[in-house]
């Protein structure tokens, strides 16, 4: 029997694994499904170190030699770092509300600032705490009840400090840019966006000229949270 395609899943910030679901549920028995817990996140909140490096080499270890990879948000730029470091092993990229990181070195030197204030914050919260703030996160509103209630679930399969740890040694500000090295990237390469994500489906716009094989998908009904709100959309994709 050929071995069935592998799809390996990153989640964002504050999620876990268990936040693809929805989509490895919809895929069915076609695909083997990875969602590994990122470090600092769900069942790998007391992994140390928290670094990129880390990271790159866990997915390294728990990939096959030839895989599709899909991220969402933190866990997309993650994704982009490792379709870079690991070239050749990876077949497709699929990005959802993704960027490569900023290109200015003051602003991710002001990002890296806030982030350490925001972890600093989180140790003295309790997960449940920290939870209902994150969820006034204006790039996450608009989202159903049934949504709102069912990532508050995955949030707190996590731990205050390892969140913060995730956010000092993988947070937007701790990563470099990756804006120059889009056009290494050979293998193709979906850009999924929903429609209310303004900031997201304008990055998302703004890379796709920069990488030889990519196209732009932007999903109708959905804001950033593409794969909880509209699965189908990122089923569809998968699957296509």
């Amino acid at each position: 029997m050929a071995e069935l395609p592998t799809i390996v899943f990153l989640h964002g910030f504050t999620n876990s694994g268990a936040s693809w679901a929805p989509v490895i549920d919809g895929l069915g028995q076609r695909y083997r499904c990875l969602a590994p817990d990122i470090r600092g996140h769900g069942s790998a909140s007391s992994r140390e170190p928290v670094t990129l490096d880390a990271v790159i080499d866990d997915v390294s270890r728990l990939a096959p030699d030839r895989f599709t990879l899909c991220g969402y948000s933190q866990g997309g730029r993650l994704a982009l770092h490792i379709a870079l470091a690991l070239a050749g092993r990876i077949t497709r990229l699929v990005l959802i509300g993704a960027s490569p990181g900023l290109a200015d070195p003051a602003e991710r030197d002001a990002r890296r600032a806030a982030d350490e204030r925001l972890a600093a914050a989180l140790e003295q919260m309790t997960i449940e705490q920290f939870v209902e703030r994150w969820a006034q996160t204006p790039v996450l509103a608009g989202v159903s009840t049934e949504i709102a209630a069912r990532a508050r679930t995955d949030r707190l399969r996590s731990e205050p400090a390892g969140l913060a740890r995730a956010l000092r040694g993988l947070g937007t500000g701790a990563l470099p840019s990756l804006w120059k090295r889009l056009g290494e990237l050979k293998l193709p390469v979906t850009l999924l966006a929903g429609e209310r994500d303004a900031k997201f489906s304008g990055i998302a716009r703004e890379m796709a000229p920069l990488i030889p094989n990519a196209q732009v998908e932007i999903v109708p009904g959905s804001g950033h949270a593409v794969h909880l709100e509209r699965p189908d959309a990122v089923i569809a994709v998968l699957a296509g």
